[in-house]
């Protein structure tokens, strides 16, 4: 087996730190998800479940943070919304904006 020189370890772990330091930010930049992505698996989410039916809330996303307005009946569809969001894979925060309007 042959043994690297002794000068040339200092150099191989530099190579090799400053290839990770290079490389790494690109591999994590393509695991992103993107904010129309996002955009559009939250819209869907939330126009699929029962309990929010959340077809007609507002849905902003911003380097991963998504925002939802409008008006629910019930405090559990406001709170079910966040939650439903929050699970979202790449959403990085959530602003609930949702305010509840008791039925008359």
């Amino acid at each position: 087996m042959r043994k690297w020189p002794q000068k040339m370890t200092p150099k191989t772990i530099l190579s090799f730190l400053l290839i990770f330091a290079l490389v790494f930010p690109l591999v994590a930049a393509s695991k992103r998800v993107d904010d129309n992505a996002l955009y559009d698996t939250v819209k869907r989410k939330l126009a699929n479940d029962q309990v929010v039916k959340g077809g007609a809330l507002d849905v902003d996303v911003k380097a991963g943070v998504v925002t939802i307005k409008g008006s629910v009946e019930f405090d559990e569809q406001k709170a079910r919304a966040e939650k439903i969001v929050k699970k979202v894979g790449g959403v990085k925060g959530v602003v609930n904006q949702i305010t509840v309007r008791r039925p008359k």
